[in-house]
């Protein structure tokens, strides 16, 4: 600014300098001095109106350059929380480092929070063993994941506020001998899976009464595919979970036990879905809080109930 206002100084002078010759030589009318002084005038203006150009094209590259990226972390083969898709319909966000796009209620949760907080949004694919040591050592910024708000986890990362509440529910084929399965107790003797390090898995699982529990899957494609190929009589898993796998495998049914003695014993922590950050992050905590905050149940369902009306049958 010293610099443009020196310049505005200058030419200015140098304006009145040419009225006050032309008049004190006797060498021009008033109109001739007239003339001199708005010429100046117009220069200057000429001069103030590019400094403020470029100035305003300086501040406006410099605010695109400090926007903040949030990078976000998922497996982006959790369907109806997370998938991939070849193209972006219906809104999918590019996975970094890849061709591919991510979709489902995660990827639609972290284009709000990111929208409201202002940041630039990048999914990152990983594996789900990988997500919280992603999250730990900064890799990533913050995981959206469908991850339980358990007390386990919360000894290696942060968790925000739910956002989102699951119940559980049994998953089986129709015809199978626990089709009509009215509670844990029911699915005694069953050859059962679900996915690794979930609460399904480790909590739900060894409440069932004399079960052949097979060894975790990797993923919720592999658990869903365990049960479509007859390699076991039931899976454990959450809602959503449940409701997408009914869209994509017709013949699956959905049990529910309706909670109390009936149904497995898990606690709050098991069924509350959290975002997971690095330990001590609490300034992107408190931001994201204050997003889930503007938010109900209501609106959680009903984007969830999106998120599953639109997944590709293959995840």
């Amino acid at each position: 600014m010293r610099k443009n206002g020196s310049k505005l100084v200058s030419l200015m002078c140098a304006g009145l300098m040419a009225a006050g010759a032309l008049t004190a030589c006797g060498g021009g009318s008033s109109q001739a001095t007239e003339a001199a002084a708005t010429e100046a005038v117009k220069e200057t203006e000429k001069e103030t109106a590019e400094a403020g150009g470029t100035e305003s094209t300086a501040a406006a590259e410099a605010a695109q350059s400090e926007k903040k990226t949030l990078r976000v972390a998922m497996e982006c083969a959790y369907a109806p929380y997370n998938w991939t898709q070849p193209d972006d319909a219906n809104g999918a966000v590019p996975i970094a480092d890849s061709n591919e796009y991510a979709y489902g209620y995660d990827v639609m949760m972290a284009k709000k929070i990111s929208e409201e907080l202002g940041y630039d949004l990048e999914i990152v694919r990983l594996d789900w063993d990988s997500l919280i040591p992603a999250v730990s050592t900064g890799q990533v910024d913050c995981v959206i994941a469908g991850q339980s708000i358990t007390s386990e986890r919360l000894q290696a990362v942060d968790f925000t506020e739910p956002y989102y509440y699951a119940t559980i529910v049994t998953l089986v084929k129709k015809g199978s001998q626990y089709e009509n399965a009215a509670s844990v107790a029911d699915l005694k003797g069953a050859t059962c899976t679900s996915q690794q390090s979930t609460i399904w898995y480790d909590t739900c699982l060894p409440q069932i009464e004399d079960a052949n529990i097979l060894a975790a899957t990797a993923s919720a494609p592999d658990m869903l595919m365990s049960l479509n190929a007859g390699k076991c009589d039931l899976i454990v898993t959450d809602q959503p979970t449940g409701k997408g796998a009914l869209v994509a495998y017709p013949d699956f049914k959905m049990l529910e036990f309706g909670g109390g003695e009936k149904d497995f014993q898990v606690t709050d922590e098991d069924i509350n879905i959290g975002i997971s950050l690095k330990k001590g992050n609490t300034e992107l905590k408190d931001a994201i809080n204050s997003v889930l905050a503007t938010m109900t149940p209501d609106d959680y369902s009903a984007m969830m109930d999106e998120a599953i009306s639109v997944q590709p049958l293959a995840n």
